[in-house]
């Protein structure tokens, strides 16, 4: 059952290949019971309900499981290294569109000045939720 705290379908797709490249590899003795998806699912709804992480629901992960996760991936600086490339690929895509922004304005209206594009909320939600969680 998702979540409003739950990652969608496109915010996985940018997360997966980031969390692959960047979570430390470790020798796995057996095939894990939960995803990372589950995983940050698991730490999104504390983060954004403030409950106990024993108050976790029961169709995520268990609480001991999600704290655990967490409290690796901050030590071994996953969250501070995703919050880097999210931020860097958001500045990115702002630096695009305000380049072609200002294109489309100068060659339509004739005016020598530039503007801020305004950001979009899909372009910066991982990124505010992984800010977000470096403060829990």
């Amino acid at each position: 059952m998702p979540y409003s705290s739950s990652l969608t379908d496109e915010e996985w797709i940018i997360l997966e290949p980031l969390l692959v490249q960047i979570l430390p590899s470790k020798k796995q003795t057996r095939p894990p019971n939960w995803t990372k998806r589950e995983m940050l699912d698991g730490i999104f709804y504390q983060l954004k309900n403030g409950c106990n992480w024993e108050d976790l629901p029961k169709d995520l992960p268990p609480y001991s499981t999600v704290y655990w996760h967490y409290l690796q991936w901050r030590a071994e600086g996953v969250i501070d290294k995703l919050m880097s490339i999210l931020h860097a690929q958001v500045r990115e895509q702002v630096k695009k569109n305000q380049v072609d922004n200002v294109a489309d304005h100068r060659l339509s209206s004739g005016e020598k000045h530039a503007f801020m594009p305004a950001l979009h909320r899909k372009d910066i939600v991982s990124t505010n939720r992984l800010m977000a969680l470096k403060g829990i």
